[in-house]
């Protein structure tokens, strides 16, 4: 019998629920981060806290007016995804039984937001140059998406990924999502060239806005001409009920969002319709990459020879 140290560290152990929950958290609070960053943008807040990492001279706290308390709101939302990430970081660390695949995952996130933290402070000591907030933009969306990736996995079995549809309607699937990369790119570059330059004197990309927005506009028609295509597809492939459910979801926000776009098009780029916009656009990677993890499960018994989980492909995720 091992004798007992009272000098030892009992570290606290949490259940796989837990971790679920933190990980939805995390999911729910980098959604607040897109649509907070874009009214700072849309309300030309971005440099209301002019210095970083402190508001104003030294404040840590913003001044009483509009602009500064704008910014500052969004600098609290940081803070919130800032401890959100390291309590995921945390718990799926100190998780029962362990996970090495969602301890990576969850230090994603972390890695993540300290990139953002760094990045942030640039877009201000810069003077909100316009390729610097579109790798803010992007840089949230990737951690957007690696926060659905532990969210799913959190409720999975702890087994190698497997297909539920053939590999040419994965293939399919995967360039619907390499689509809705290039998309979201190319959006970031109408923002740059667009009326919102998110506060007085910012630079703006130097290309022409009704050409980008063109572009960016029939980028979003293919997709939902290859979506709607993809749905066809699996429904002649007699998909699971899952996938199908979520690639409708996924459709039909597309739809909304193509609706939005064009009614921002034509109304000059109201400040209310892009907001929604973004929301619409973080919607339509939650759908997007649910529908992508609906295409594999988890069985509950791991396949003869299989690797560990912590070594399967980070997107080959389960229901």
């Amino acid at each position: 019998m091992q004798a007992y140290d009272p000098k030892a560290v009992h570290l606290p152990r949490f259940s796989p629920a837990t971790v679920r929950k933190v990980a939805l958290a995390s999911v729910i609070c980098y959604a607040l981060l897109v649509v907070s960053g874009g009214a700072v943008r849309l309300t030309g807040s971005g440099l209301g806290c002019p210095d970083w990492p402190s508001c104003f001279q030294h404040h840590l706290t913003a001044v009483s007016s509009f602009h500064p308390i704008v910014e500052f709101a969004n600098r609290l939302v940081s803070v919130a995804v800032t401890l959100v990430s390291l309590a995921a970081l945390v718990v799926a660390a100190l998780r029962t039984p362990a996970r090495r695949d969602l301890t990576l995952l969850a230090a994603g996130l972390a890695a993540g937001i300290a990139a953002q933290i760094v990045l942030g402070g640039l877009v201000v000591l810069f003077k909100l140059n316009p390729y610097l907030v579109a790798l803010h933009f992007v840089l949230t969306i990737v951690i957007l998406a690696n926060a659905i990736v532990l969210y799913h996995l959190s409720g999975s079995h702890a087994t190698r990924a497997q297909p539920v549809v053939g590999r040419d309607l994965v293939l399919l699937a995967r360039l619907q999502l390499s689509t809705l990369t290039l998309l979201t790119i190319i959006g970031t570059v109408v923002t740059g060239a667009g009326p919102h330059a998110g506060g007085a004197g910012a630079k703006r990309i130097a290309v022409a806005f009704r050409d980008i927005a063109e572009v960016h506009s029939t980028v979003a028609l293919f997709l939902i001409g290859l979506t709607l295509a993809s749905q066809f597809a699996f429904h002649h492939a007699d998909a699971p009920q899952v996938v199908l459910r979520r690639g409708r979801l996924f459709l039909e926000v597309m739809a909304l969002q193509g609706a939005l776009g064009y009614l921002q098009y034509f109304l000059h780029d109201a400040t209310l319709v892009v907001e929604f916009h973004l929301a619409g656009a973080t919607a339509l990677w939650i759908t997007g990459i649910g529908f992508f993890l609906s295409l594999y499960r988890h069985p509950a018994q791991a396949i003869v020879n299989a690797p560990p989980s912590g070594h399967a492909d980070a997107f080959a995720l389960g229901t």
